[in-house]
């Protein structure tokens, strides 16, 4: 009786050797997906190339120090530093008032404004209620990013030198865009100029207010500021015959 159990539980064995023959692909299938995890693992946790340089000082901050500040206490008459005048932060505005109807329309545009600063933005809630418009208080209608310290001169330099000249049939910035306080505003119709915008990931053109706010209490201090910074302006020759021709 033992000898036959013990046949029994051979033939079981060995029945389930075949079955279990579909062990090896089973088996694989687990070794696939672990080798697949470590991957991206490893992907993920793979360090930076640069994570131990040390990183640049802003280019246009160090033309600041060096050019622009003794040009401009020259220029003004400026016996002490502190009185010349420094940009002290950007701020980036975008409202959207499609968000009333498509609140996941204003998730792109926070993506894009994070892209573009390297920082991310803060959500504009409305403060009070308009029922001509829908709009109820408390509701997401737009975003914002205030820059300031290394990024603030970081993105002034990409615009001045990457994205402003790739606007469409520019002719230069206006200089009637100062609010007397020494600050200067300027309106940028697409999203487009910045060279970090991906054509192929937009949803939809929208434009932002970019306000850069200094610490000159004048117009014409921030504006040789500005213009010693890099910053395209119209010239007055040509606003000048602008006028004529109009008059004319």
């Amino acid at each position: 009786m033992a000898k036959e159990e013990k046949k029994k539980d051979d033939k079981k064995a060995g029945g389930a050797a075949p079955k279990g023959g579909g062990a090896p692909k089973g088996g694989g299938t687990p070794k696939a997906q672990k080798g697949g995890g470590e991957r991206k693992s490893m992907i993920s946790k793979t360090p930076h190339a640069g994570r131990d340089l040390p990183v640049p000082p802003p280019r246009l901050r160090d033309h600041y120090q060096a050019t622009v500040k003794p040009k401009l206490m020259k220029q003004f008459g400026f016996s002490n530093t502190h009185e010349a005048p420094s940009i002290e932060k950007i701020v980036l505005n975008v409202g959207l008032g499609e968000a009333i109807k498509q609140p996941k329309m204003l998730d792109a545009v926070v993506d894009e404004l994070a892209i573009i600063t390297g920082q991310r933005p803060v959500r504009k809630k409305a403060k009070k209620s308009i029922a001509n418009y829908g709009l109820r208080q408390g509701q997401e209608i737009g975003a914002a990013v205030t820059l300031r310290g290394a990024r603030m001169w970081e993105f002034l330099d990409r615009f001045i030198s990457a994205s402003v000249p790739r606007i469409r049939d520019f002719r230069g910035l206006s200089t009637r865009s100062f609010d007397g306080r020494g600050n200067y505003s300027v309106g940028v119709k697409e999203q487009m100029i910045f060279p970090e915008i991906n054509f192929d990931m937009v949803e939809q053109i929208h434009g932002m207010d970019i306000t850069i706010v200094t610490t000159a209490g004048r117009d014409d201090h921030a504006l040789a500021l500005l213009r010693e910074l890099g910053m395209p302006f119209r010239s007055e020759e040509g606003k000048g015959q602008g006028a004529k021709g109009k008059g004319a």
